[in-house]
């Protein structure tokens, strides 16, 4: 009769990306002064722009203008530009299409997080390392 070392079962290891642990929830990308900002102004847009029913060309004016703002507060976010062109389509700015913008601006960042991790390191592509041949 042998005597066995009783085993222990652990669970699966998650696996890391790059040597970082992956996070479900990233942390807040912006302060809460500046959402708090770009909500209120994407409100206001909204709002306005149901007052500008009949008159389309004062309308695209005031999202463009609301574009702008909202670039300036939040910088450069590539998912501003699909919730401009869905404003300026006639009959669609009866939905908050900013506030949603907005929103998914605040809960996921931008649309292409790994452009951060490609100019760190520019011989990367598609999370392998060139270097690594």
């Amino acid at each position: 009769m042998s005597q066995e070392a009783p085993v222990e079962v652990l669970p699966p290891e998650t696996p890391t990306l790059h040597g970082k642990k992956p996070q479900l929830f990233p942390g807040p990308r912006f302060s809460g002064r500046r959402l708090a900002l770009a909500f209120t102004m994407a409100a206001l847009a909204d709002g306005l722009s149901v007052l500008l029913t009949f008159t389309p060309p004062v309308q695209w004016a005031a999202d463009l203008v609301t574009a702008i703002l909202l670039f300036m507060v939040l910088g450069w976010q590539w998912i501003l530009l699909p919730g401009l062109i869905m404003e300026s389509i006639p009959g669609l700015y009866i939905f908050p299409f900013w506030v949603l913008v907005v929103g998914a601006v605040a809960v996921w960042g931008t649309a292409r997080p790994e452009l951060k991790s490609m100019r760190s390191n520019p011989n990367k592509f598609n999370g392998l390392n060139v270097d690594d041949r």
